[in-house]
């Protein structure tokens, strides 16, 4: 792993968390992008080399509707980018921890991603990040 890619956050309403984070950043929002694949609308924000995912729900029966109906909005992952996805499911699983997916996917940002299971890394979501453009 090379860097924390994004902190990703799970919101309720996109627009007005945008607003928000505007404000609070002190910078404006870089892309606003729909990943029909997963319901959601995501939104980004560079901070430094480091970014902040703002990651609302398209359906309420997602995956990201239903984890802010249980926990509310917050923190909802941690991304780290990598140069081999593939490699790196490979090493992690070595190592004992569980994938969620074990085939990477589309990701927002141009981004292949895969997560693994909070079960095995701590209770936190992790996510998996590599450029598609580096396939």
């Amino acid at each position: 792993m090379r860097k924390i890619e994004h902190l990703g956050i799970a919101v309720s309403n996109l627009e007005a968390s945008i607003e928000l984070y505007e404000k609070l950043l002190n910078t404006t929002c870089y892309k606003i992008e729909e990943v029909a694949s997963e319901f959601v609308k995501t939104a980004f924000f560079k901070i430094g080399e480091s970014k902040i995912e703002l990651v609302a729900a398209t359906d309420p029966d997602s995956t990201i509707g239903k984890y802010i109906e249980k926990r509310g909005q917050g923190i909802h992952h941690v991304a780290f980018d990598v140069e081999n996805i593939e490699l790196e499911i490979e090493r992690l699983e070595a190592e004992g921890f569980q994938m969620i997916q074990r085939t990477p996917k589309n990701g927002a940002d141009n981004k292949i991603i895969a997560f693994l299971h909070p079960k095995t890394s701590g209770g936190m979501l992790v996510e998996l990040c590599q450029e598609r453009d580096q396939l």
